[in-house]
């Protein structure tokens, strides 16, 4: 599995032809890359308030997806800490459905 910022158009998990949307669902499925875009989706944060958000995460770990999502161009570094970019916005409010059906869904599947 690699560790790379994964781009359009070269393998990443789960696909060897780099589809746009199997390149965003690997970047997306990365340990804490939807918590951190959950958590920036109220606004900026700074580096230490969005790792108390995310109790569990190690700096390490937030640091490399941080870059992540800001090669990708969905965060970067504004005056108030990290925030979501335009397109970071837009794919919150896809997502943002996701997240309402899976809170009624979490209710019938237990």
């Amino acid at each position: 599995m690699s560790t790379a910022v994964p781009k359009t158009g070269a393998p990443v998990r789960g696909s060897k032809s780099g589809k746009p949307i199997t390149v965003l669902f690997d970047l997306l499925g990365r340990r804490w890359a939807l918590g951190i875009l959950w958590n920036l989706s109220d606004g900026p944060l700074t580096f230490r308030a969005l790792q108390a958000n995310c109790a569990s995460l190690s700096p390490t770990v937030l640091n490399t997806r941080l870059k992540e999502l800001r090669e990708c161009g969905i965060v970067t570094t504004g005056q108030a800490g990290y925030e979501l970019t335009q397109e970071g916005k837009e794919l919150f409010n896809h997502l943002e459905p996701l997240g309402q059906w899976a809170q009624s869904w979490s209710h019938t599947a237990s």
